[in-house]
Protein backbone atom coordinates (compact mmCIF):
# COMPACT_ATOMS: atom_id res chain seq x y z
CA UNK A 1 0.00 0.00 0.00
CA UNK A 2 1.21 3.12 -1.18
CA UNK A 3 1.88 6.13 1.43
CA UNK A 4 1.01 9.40 0.39
CA UNK A 5 1.76 11.18 3.31
CA UNK A 6 4.90 12.61 1.74
CA UNK A 7 2.88 13.69 -1.22
CA UNK A 8 0.38 15.61 1.10
CA UNK A 9 3.27 17.22 2.93
CA UNK A 10 5.16 18.53 0.12
CA UNK A 11 1.44 19.79 -1.64
CA UNK A 12 1.06 21.96 1.79
CA UNK A 13 3.80 23.13 1.83
CA UNK A 14 3.79 24.75 -1.92
CA UNK A 15 0.41 25.67 -1.43
CA UNK A 16 1.80 27.51 1.96
CA UNK A 17 5.00 29.26 -0.27
CA UNK A 18 2.02 29.83 -2.94
CA UNK A 19 -0.08 31.67 -0.48
CA UNK A 20 3.13 33.32 1.16
CA UNK A 21 4.43 34.80 -2.11
CA UNK A 22 0.52 36.07 -3.05
CA UNK A 23 0.73 37.96 0.17
CA UNK A 24 4.08 39.18 -0.13
CA UNK A 25 3.34 40.33 -3.69
CA UNK A 26 0.06 41.81 -2.63
CA UNK A 27 2.03 43.81 -0.03
CA UNK A 28 4.58 45.11 -2.40
CA UNK A 29 1.84 46.15 -4.73
CA UNK A 30 0.27 48.13 -1.89
CA UNK A 31 3.70 49.34 -0.70
CA UNK A 32 4.33 51.07 -4.08
CA UNK A 33 0.70 52.12 -4.44
CA UNK A 34 1.14 54.05 -1.62
CA UNK A 35 4.31 55.45 -1.99
CA UNK A 36 3.14 56.40 -5.18
CA UNK A 37 0.27 58.14 -3.70
CA UNK A 38 1.91 60.24 -1.19
CA UNK A 39 4.52 61.20 -3.67
CA UNK A 40 2.00 62.41 -5.88
CA UNK A 41 -0.22 64.08 -3.43
CA UNK A 42 2.10 65.25 -0.21
CA UNK A 43 3.45 68.55 -0.72
CA UNK A 44 5.03 68.53 2.45
CA UNK A 45 7.88 66.68 3.14
CA UNK A 46 7.05 65.98 6.42
CA UNK A 47 3.95 64.46 5.83
CA UNK A 48 5.68 61.98 3.21
CA UNK A 49 7.93 61.36 6.16
CA UNK A 50 5.44 60.56 9.03
CA UNK A 51 4.10 57.80 6.86
CA UNK A 52 7.58 56.23 6.00
CA UNK A 53 8.06 54.13 9.25
CA UNK A 54 4.48 53.02 9.74
CA UNK A 55 4.76 52.33 6.26
CA UNK A 56 8.02 50.22 6.43
CA UNK A 57 7.06 48.63 9.76
CA UNK A 58 3.93 46.97 7.97
CA UNK A 59 5.49 45.90 4.81
CA UNK A 60 8.53 44.00 7.13
CA UNK A 61 6.37 42.40 10.00
CA UNK A 62 8.42 44.51 12.19
CA UNK A 63 7.33 46.48 15.43
CA UNK A 64 8.88 49.37 14.79
CA UNK A 65 10.69 51.99 12.43
CA UNK A 66 12.31 55.44 12.03
CA UNK A 67 14.30 57.59 10.30
CA UNK A 68 17.54 59.78 11.16
CA UNK A 69 17.94 62.19 8.51
CA UNK A 70 21.29 64.26 8.49
CA UNK A 71 19.97 68.11 7.36
CA UNK A 72 21.87 70.61 5.27
CA UNK A 73 21.71 72.96 8.76
CA UNK A 74 24.25 70.80 10.06
CA UNK A 75 21.45 68.85 12.45
CA UNK A 76 21.14 65.11 12.27
CA UNK A 77 17.86 64.26 15.01
CA UNK A 78 15.70 61.51 14.13
CA UNK A 79 13.21 62.78 11.79
CA UNK A 80 10.18 60.21 12.52
CA UNK A 81 9.61 57.19 15.15
CA UNK A 82 6.76 54.80 14.65
CA UNK A 83 5.98 51.41 17.18
CA UNK A 84 3.31 48.90 16.86
CA UNK A 85 1.14 47.65 20.04
CA UNK A 86 2.33 48.61 22.98
CA UNK A 87 5.97 49.78 22.29
CA UNK A 88 6.96 52.40 24.75
CA UNK A 89 7.87 55.02 21.41
CA UNK A 90 8.95 57.57 24.06
CA UNK A 91 11.73 55.77 25.91
CA UNK A 92 12.74 54.55 22.26
CA UNK A 93 13.03 58.27 20.86
CA UNK A 94 14.33 59.06 24.02
CA UNK A 95 17.89 56.66 24.29
CA UNK A 96 17.95 56.82 20.13
CA UNK A 97 17.86 60.65 20.76
CA UNK A 98 21.11 60.27 23.42
CA UNK A 99 23.13 58.41 21.22
CA UNK A 100 22.89 60.44 18.57
CA UNK A 101 24.33 63.24 21.11
CA UNK A 102 27.18 61.02 22.71
CA UNK A 103 28.17 60.16 19.50
CA UNK A 104 28.05 64.06 18.22
CA UNK A 105 29.91 64.96 20.82
CA UNK A 106 32.45 61.83 20.72
CA UNK A 107 33.37 62.42 16.64
CA UNK A 108 33.12 66.47 17.34
CA UNK A 109 36.35 67.72 19.55
CA UNK A 110 34.08 71.07 18.75
CA UNK A 111 34.70 70.63 15.14
CA UNK A 112 31.89 70.20 12.11
CA UNK A 113 30.33 66.74 11.87
CA UNK A 114 31.27 64.65 8.49
CA UNK A 115 28.57 62.01 8.32
CA UNK A 116 30.32 59.58 6.55
CA UNK A 117 30.19 55.38 7.06
CA UNK A 118 32.24 55.78 10.42
CA UNK A 119 29.88 58.01 11.99
CA UNK A 120 26.97 56.05 11.33
CA UNK A 121 28.66 52.75 12.15
CA UNK A 122 29.55 54.28 15.92
CA UNK A 123 25.99 55.77 16.42
CA UNK A 124 24.21 52.89 15.20
CA UNK A 125 26.98 50.57 18.01
CA UNK A 126 25.91 53.43 20.56
CA UNK A 127 22.15 52.49 19.85
CA UNK A 128 22.62 48.81 20.19
CA UNK A 129 24.44 49.98 23.56
CA UNK A 130 21.70 52.46 24.80
CA UNK A 131 18.62 50.24 24.13
CA UNK A 132 16.86 47.74 25.50
CA UNK A 133 19.39 44.26 24.54
CA UNK A 134 15.82 42.29 23.31
CA UNK A 135 15.32 44.70 20.94
CA UNK A 136 16.89 43.76 16.95
CA UNK A 137 17.98 46.88 14.61
CA UNK A 138 18.00 46.71 11.16
CA UNK A 139 18.70 49.18 8.82
CA UNK A 140 19.77 50.63 4.92
CA UNK A 141 21.20 53.91 3.37
CA UNK A 142 18.91 56.84 2.55
CA UNK A 143 21.16 57.85 -0.47
CA UNK A 144 20.67 61.04 -2.76
CA UNK A 145 23.85 62.12 -5.52
CA UNK A 146 25.27 64.36 -2.72
CA UNK A 147 25.76 61.61 -0.33
CA UNK A 148 24.02 59.64 2.39
CA UNK A 149 21.52 61.63 4.15
CA UNK A 150 20.66 59.69 6.56
CA UNK A 151 19.18 55.79 7.46
CA UNK A 152 15.97 53.69 7.76
CA UNK A 153 15.66 51.38 10.56
CA UNK A 154 13.16 49.25 11.98
CA UNK A 155 13.13 47.50 15.45
CA UNK A 156 11.41 44.38 16.65
CA UNK A 157 11.73 42.00 20.05
CA UNK A 158 10.04 39.13 18.27
CA UNK A 159 13.68 36.34 18.52
CA UNK A 160 12.56 34.83 15.45
CA UNK A 161 12.43 37.53 13.40
CA UNK A 162 14.36 36.44 10.27
CA UNK A 163 16.12 39.24 8.08
CA UNK A 164 15.02 37.62 5.01
CA UNK A 165 16.19 39.09 1.28
CA UNK A 166 12.75 40.31 0.69
CA UNK A 167 12.60 42.26 3.72
CA UNK A 168 15.94 44.07 3.07
CA UNK A 169 14.35 44.58 -0.58
CA UNK A 170 11.31 46.48 0.79
CA UNK A 171 13.28 48.25 3.31
CA UNK A 172 16.01 49.28 0.49
CA UNK A 173 12.86 50.47 -1.65
CA UNK A 174 11.26 52.22 0.84
CA UNK A 175 14.66 54.41 1.44
CA UNK A 176 14.99 54.63 -2.38
CA UNK A 177 11.39 56.58 -2.49
CA UNK A 178 12.21 58.52 0.76
CA UNK A 179 15.57 59.66 -1.19
CA UNK A 180 13.29 60.65 -3.97
CA UNK A 181 11.47 62.45 -2.14
CA UNK A 182 13.78 64.48 -0.45
CA UNK A 183 15.54 65.45 -3.42
CA UNK A 184 12.54 66.76 -5.10
CA UNK A 185 11.53 69.01 -1.98
CA UNK A 186 15.27 70.13 -1.76
CA UNK A 187 14.91 70.92 -5.77
CA UNK A 188 11.43 72.67 -5.15
CA UNK A 189 13.02 74.74 -2.25
CA UNK A 190 15.89 75.71 -4.80
CA UNK A 191 13.28 76.38 -7.45
CA UNK A 192 11.34 78.74 -5.05
CA UNK A 193 14.58 80.39 -4.54
CA UNK A 194 15.66 80.92 -7.76
CA UNK A 195 12.42 82.37 -8.90
CA UNK A 196 12.36 84.88 -5.78
CA UNK A 197 16.19 85.87 -6.98
CA UNK A 198 14.86 86.28 -10.63
CA UNK A 199 12.51 88.89 -9.41
CA UNK A 200 14.73 90.52 -7.82
CA UNK A 201 16.88 90.62 -10.89
CA UNK A 202 14.30 91.87 -12.74
CA UNK A 203 13.22 94.56 -10.56
CA UNK A 204 17.23 95.56 -10.28
CA UNK A 205 17.31 95.65 -13.76
CA UNK A 206 14.60 97.40 -13.66
CA UNK A 207 15.84 100.02 -11.56
CA UNK A 208 19.21 100.18 -13.56
CA UNK A 209 17.05 100.64 -16.72
CA UNK A 210 15.64 103.71 -15.60
CA UNK A 211 19.11 105.16 -13.94
CA UNK A 212 20.45 104.86 -17.57
CA UNK A 213 19.55 107.79 -20.40
CA UNK A 214 16.05 107.26 -21.74
CA UNK A 215 16.68 109.94 -24.17
CA UNK A 216 19.42 112.02 -25.07
CA UNK A 217 19.95 116.17 -24.09
CA UNK A 218 19.61 118.45 -26.92
CA UNK A 219 23.15 120.05 -26.83
CA UNK A 220 23.71 122.57 -29.38
CA UNK A 221 26.34 121.16 -32.25
CA UNK A 222 26.57 117.81 -31.06
CA UNK A 223 24.37 114.30 -32.37
CA UNK A 224 24.78 112.16 -29.96
CA UNK A 225 23.98 107.93 -29.88
CA UNK A 226 24.62 105.21 -27.23
CA UNK A 227 24.24 102.00 -26.80
CA UNK A 228 24.50 99.85 -23.87
CA UNK A 229 24.67 95.90 -23.95
CA UNK A 230 24.24 93.84 -20.91
CA UNK A 231 25.86 90.27 -20.29
CA UNK A 232 22.93 89.76 -17.83
CA UNK A 233 20.39 91.30 -16.85
CA UNK A 234 21.92 93.40 -14.25
CA UNK A 235 25.45 95.16 -15.27
CA UNK A 236 28.29 96.80 -14.51
CA UNK A 237 28.81 99.66 -17.23
CA UNK A 238 27.60 103.13 -17.15
CA UNK A 239 27.42 106.10 -19.51
CA UNK A 240 25.66 109.34 -18.50
CA UNK A 241 24.58 112.95 -19.52
CA UNK A 242 24.96 115.36 -16.86
CA UNK A 243 23.98 118.96 -17.40
CA UNK A 244 26.01 121.84 -14.98
CA UNK A 245 23.40 122.51 -13.49
CA UNK A 246 21.45 119.32 -13.44
CA UNK A 247 19.31 120.13 -10.60
CA UNK A 248 17.43 122.26 -12.83
CA UNK A 249 15.81 119.26 -14.49
CA UNK A 250 13.49 118.38 -11.33
CA UNK A 251 11.92 121.12 -12.35
CA UNK A 252 9.44 120.63 -15.78
CA UNK A 253 9.65 124.24 -16.79
CA UNK A 254 13.56 124.41 -16.78
CA UNK A 255 14.98 124.43 -20.20
CA UNK A 256 18.08 122.34 -20.01
CA UNK A 257 18.51 123.06 -23.65
CA UNK A 258 20.38 126.22 -22.78
CA UNK A 259 22.41 124.68 -19.92
CA UNK A 260 25.45 125.65 -20.47
CA UNK A 261 27.84 122.98 -20.25
CA UNK A 262 27.85 118.79 -20.21
CA UNK A 263 29.26 116.05 -18.71
CA UNK A 264 29.84 113.22 -21.11
CA UNK A 265 31.15 109.96 -19.16
CA UNK A 266 31.55 106.36 -19.16
CA UNK A 267 32.64 104.11 -17.15
CA UNK A 268 32.81 99.77 -16.27
CA UNK A 269 32.77 98.27 -12.85
CA UNK A 270 35.03 95.20 -12.50
CA UNK A 271 32.99 92.12 -12.93
CA UNK A 272 29.33 91.63 -13.99
CA UNK A 273 26.21 91.03 -12.80
CA UNK A 274 24.48 92.05 -9.23
CA UNK A 275 27.65 93.52 -7.62
CA UNK A 276 28.63 95.25 -9.87
CA UNK A 277 25.56 96.57 -10.75
CA UNK A 278 25.46 97.95 -7.37
CA UNK A 279 28.24 99.70 -7.60
CA UNK A 280 27.44 101.36 -10.71
CA UNK A 281 24.64 102.65 -9.15
CA UNK A 282 26.38 104.47 -6.17
CA UNK A 283 28.84 105.48 -8.56
CA UNK A 284 26.29 107.14 -10.74
CA UNK A 285 24.56 108.69 -7.63
CA UNK A 286 28.38 110.23 -5.92
CA UNK A 287 29.01 111.09 -9.63
CA UNK A 288 26.42 113.56 -10.04
CA UNK A 289 26.65 114.99 -6.38
CA UNK A 290 29.96 115.30 -7.27
CA UNK A 291 29.28 117.65 -10.63
CA UNK A 292 26.55 120.03 -8.67
CA UNK A 293 29.96 121.10 -6.77
CA UNK A 294 31.37 122.69 -10.31
CA UNK A 295 35.13 121.30 -9.80
CA UNK A 296 37.43 120.62 -12.86
CA UNK A 297 37.09 117.29 -14.38
CA UNK A 298 40.42 116.15 -12.53
CA UNK A 299 39.40 117.33 -8.96
CA UNK A 300 35.77 116.06 -9.82
CA UNK A 301 37.46 111.84 -10.09
CA UNK A 302 39.80 112.93 -7.34
CA UNK A 303 36.65 113.92 -4.56
CA UNK A 304 35.21 110.16 -6.49
CA UNK A 305 37.65 108.23 -5.66
CA UNK A 306 38.92 109.42 -1.89
CA UNK A 307 34.38 109.10 -0.99
CA UNK A 308 34.34 105.53 -2.36
CA UNK A 309 37.67 104.28 -1.92
CA UNK A 310 36.46 102.23 1.42
CA UNK A 311 33.76 100.87 -0.32
CA UNK A 312 35.37 99.56 -3.34
CA UNK A 313 38.45 98.34 -0.90
CA UNK A 314 35.78 96.51 1.37
CA UNK A 315 34.19 95.15 -1.89
CA UNK A 316 37.54 93.49 -3.59
CA UNK A 317 36.13 95.73 -7.28
CA UNK A 318 37.05 98.75 -8.95
CA UNK A 319 35.85 101.15 -11.66
CA UNK A 320 37.29 102.64 -14.83
CA UNK A 321 35.95 105.67 -15.71
CA UNK A 322 36.26 108.47 -18.28
CA UNK A 323 34.85 111.90 -17.90
CA UNK A 324 34.36 115.16 -19.98
CA UNK A 325 32.81 118.73 -19.72
CA UNK A 326 31.78 119.73 -23.01
CA UNK A 327 30.73 123.69 -23.65
CA UNK A 328 28.95 124.10 -26.78
CA UNK A 329 29.72 127.69 -26.58
CA UNK A 330 33.87 127.08 -27.11
CA UNK A 331 33.38 123.71 -28.69
CA UNK A 332 35.94 123.00 -25.80
CA UNK A 333 36.14 119.01 -24.56
CA UNK A 334 37.89 118.92 -21.10
CA UNK A 335 38.29 115.69 -20.01
CA UNK A 336 40.23 113.20 -16.95
CA UNK A 337 40.61 109.49 -17.45
CA UNK A 338 40.45 107.30 -14.25
CA UNK A 339 42.56 103.66 -16.29
CA UNK A 340 39.31 103.99 -18.61
CA UNK A 341 39.64 102.54 -21.72
CA UNK A 342 40.43 106.20 -23.74
CA UNK A 343 37.81 107.30 -26.52
CA UNK A 344 38.69 107.28 -30.20
CA UNK A 345 38.67 110.67 -31.89
CA UNK A 346 38.88 111.28 -35.35
CA UNK A 347 39.67 114.76 -36.23
CA UNK A 348 38.03 115.67 -39.16
CA UNK A 349 40.09 118.08 -40.64
CA UNK A 350 43.80 115.55 -40.48
CA UNK A 351 41.46 112.28 -40.99
CA UNK A 352 43.30 110.89 -38.38
CA UNK A 353 42.44 109.30 -34.87
CA UNK A 354 43.76 109.61 -31.67
CA UNK A 355 43.00 108.85 -27.94
CA UNK A 356 41.51 111.08 -25.25
CA UNK A 357 43.65 110.09 -22.73
CA UNK A 358 45.56 111.10 -19.31
CA UNK A 359 46.99 109.62 -16.24
CA UNK A 360 45.44 108.73 -13.22
CA UNK A 361 44.55 105.38 -11.67
CA UNK A 362 41.18 103.27 -11.20
CA UNK A 363 38.59 104.68 -8.55
CA UNK A 364 39.14 102.77 -5.29
CA UNK A 365 42.90 101.78 -6.15
CA UNK A 366 44.21 104.16 -4.15
CA UNK A 367 42.69 107.01 -2.05
CA UNK A 368 45.60 109.37 -2.64
CA UNK A 369 45.47 108.84 -6.57
CA UNK A 370 45.63 111.95 -8.22
CA UNK A 371 44.35 112.73 -11.56
CA UNK A 372 45.77 114.85 -14.74
CA UNK A 373 43.19 116.59 -17.31
CA UNK A 374 43.80 117.97 -20.72
CA UNK A 375 41.20 119.31 -23.60
CA UNK A 376 40.77 120.01 -26.72
CA UNK A 377 38.29 122.39 -29.38
CA UNK A 378 36.22 119.95 -31.32
CA UNK A 379 35.74 121.39 -35.15
CA UNK A 380 32.57 120.28 -37.38
CA UNK A 381 32.85 117.01 -38.67
CA UNK A 382 35.10 115.54 -35.45
CA UNK A 383 33.55 112.49 -33.63
CA UNK A 384 34.77 110.73 -30.96
CA UNK A 385 33.86 107.08 -29.54
CA UNK A 386 33.27 106.01 -26.04
CA UNK A 387 33.50 102.36 -25.15
CA UNK A 388 33.99 99.95 -22.64
CA UNK A 389 36.00 96.90 -22.94
CA UNK A 390 33.42 94.59 -23.64
CA UNK A 391 33.36 95.78 -27.30
CA UNK A 392 37.15 95.01 -28.09
CA UNK A 393 36.80 91.30 -25.61
CA UNK A 394 34.39 90.11 -27.99
CA UNK A 395 35.77 87.07 -29.21
CA UNK A 396 34.21 84.50 -32.19
CA UNK A 397 34.64 80.87 -32.46
CA UNK A 398 37.83 80.50 -32.97
CA UNK A 399 38.40 82.54 -29.43
CA UNK A 400 39.91 85.73 -31.45
CA UNK A 401 39.27 89.13 -29.79
CA UNK A 402 37.78 92.22 -31.63
CA UNK A 403 40.36 94.29 -29.86
CA UNK A 404 41.59 97.52 -30.08
CA UNK A 405 42.82 97.74 -33.46
CA UNK A 406 40.04 95.93 -35.62
CA UNK A 407 37.29 99.04 -33.26
CA UNK A 408 39.77 101.39 -34.48
CA UNK A 409 39.51 100.63 -38.27
CA UNK A 410 35.84 99.86 -38.16
CA UNK A 411 35.47 103.48 -36.52
CA UNK A 412 37.81 105.00 -39.30
CA UNK A 413 35.70 103.74 -41.87
CA UNK A 414 32.51 104.82 -40.69
CA UNK A 415 34.37 108.35 -40.31
CA UNK A 416 35.63 108.40 -43.25
CA UNK A 417 31.99 107.69 -45.16
CA UNK A 418 30.76 110.48 -43.05
CA UNK A 419 27.99 108.64 -41.45
CA UNK A 420 25.98 110.35 -38.66
CA UNK A 421 26.39 109.27 -35.11
CA UNK A 422 23.40 107.02 -34.79
CA UNK A 423 24.77 105.22 -38.27
CA UNK A 424 28.62 105.16 -36.64
CA UNK A 425 27.22 102.92 -33.95
CA UNK A 426 25.08 100.74 -35.85
CA UNK A 427 27.73 100.42 -38.03
CA UNK A 428 30.36 99.15 -35.28
CA UNK A 429 28.08 96.94 -33.62
CA UNK A 430 26.94 95.22 -37.50
CA UNK A 431 30.46 94.89 -37.95
CA UNK A 432 31.08 93.06 -34.54
CA UNK A 433 28.46 91.11 -34.93
CA UNK A 434 29.74 89.40 -38.09
CA UNK A 435 32.73 89.26 -36.68
CA UNK A 436 31.32 87.12 -34.03
CA UNK A 437 28.89 85.06 -36.23
CA UNK A 438 26.31 86.91 -34.66
CA UNK A 439 26.10 83.23 -32.46
CA UNK A 440 28.06 84.50 -29.42
CA UNK A 441 26.18 86.35 -26.55
CA UNK A 442 28.99 89.00 -25.33
CA UNK A 443 30.78 87.80 -22.07
CA UNK A 444 30.86 90.69 -20.37
CA UNK A 445 29.02 94.30 -20.40
CA UNK A 446 29.17 96.06 -23.52
CA UNK A 447 28.55 100.55 -24.05
CA UNK A 448 29.17 102.79 -26.50
CA UNK A 449 28.64 106.75 -27.03
CA UNK A 450 28.94 108.72 -30.20
CA UNK A 451 29.54 112.10 -29.71
CA UNK A 452 29.80 113.58 -33.47
CA UNK A 453 29.87 117.56 -34.11
CA UNK A 454 27.15 118.34 -36.70
CA UNK A 455 27.81 120.24 -39.79
CA UNK A 456 28.30 123.97 -40.52
CA UNK A 457 24.82 123.54 -42.37
CA UNK A 458 23.43 122.44 -39.13
CA UNK A 459 25.01 123.41 -36.15
CA UNK A 460 22.45 124.13 -33.88
CA UNK A 461 20.82 120.86 -32.31
CA UNK A 462 21.77 117.61 -31.58
CA UNK A 463 19.87 114.39 -32.05
CA UNK A 464 16.81 112.98 -29.98
CA UNK A 465 17.62 109.75 -30.05
CA UNK A 466 19.03 106.79 -27.35
CA UNK A 467 19.74 103.17 -28.11
CA UNK A 468 19.21 100.53 -25.25
CA UNK A 469 19.68 96.80 -25.92
CA UNK A 470 20.40 93.53 -24.94
CA UNK A 471 22.81 91.38 -25.78
CA UNK A 472 23.73 92.18 -29.73
CA UNK A 473 20.86 93.86 -30.69
CA UNK A 474 19.44 97.91 -29.85
CA UNK A 475 16.52 99.61 -29.08
CA UNK A 476 16.10 102.67 -30.40
CA UNK A 477 14.09 105.16 -29.19
CA UNK A 478 13.07 108.46 -31.60
CA UNK A 479 11.17 110.39 -29.36
CA UNK A 480 10.10 108.47 -27.05
CA UNK A 481 9.03 105.62 -29.66
CA UNK A 482 10.88 102.41 -29.63
CA UNK A 483 11.80 101.01 -32.59
CA UNK A 484 13.98 97.52 -32.65
CA UNK A 485 16.94 97.89 -35.18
Amino acid sequence: MMNYEPQFASIAALEESIVNLTRQQKKTHELLSGLGFALRSFKNLNQFLELIPLMVTRVTDAEGGAIILFKKTGQLQIHQLHCQGEGNCNELRYRIETAISQTIADVSDGKEINFHTDFWDKLENRIEIDIDYTIQIFRTPILLESGERGRLYVFTRNSNYEWTDDRKKLLQLVADQTAVAIHNDELTVELRKKERLDRELEIGAEIQERLLPKQFPDIPGLELAACYLNAERVGGDYYDFIPANYDRLGNKSSDVSNTNKWSITIGDVMGKGVPAGLIMTMTRGMLRSEVLNGHSPARILQNLNRVMFADLENSSRFVTLFYSEYDPTTQILTYSNAAHNPPLYWQAATSEIVQLDTSGMLIGFDANSEYEEAHVRLQHGDTIIYYTDGFTDAANQNGERFNEENLTQTFRNACQRQLSSQATLDYIVATLEEFTSNDRTNGDDMTMVVLKVRSKENPLHGAKSAVLGSPLSCLTLFDGEPVQR
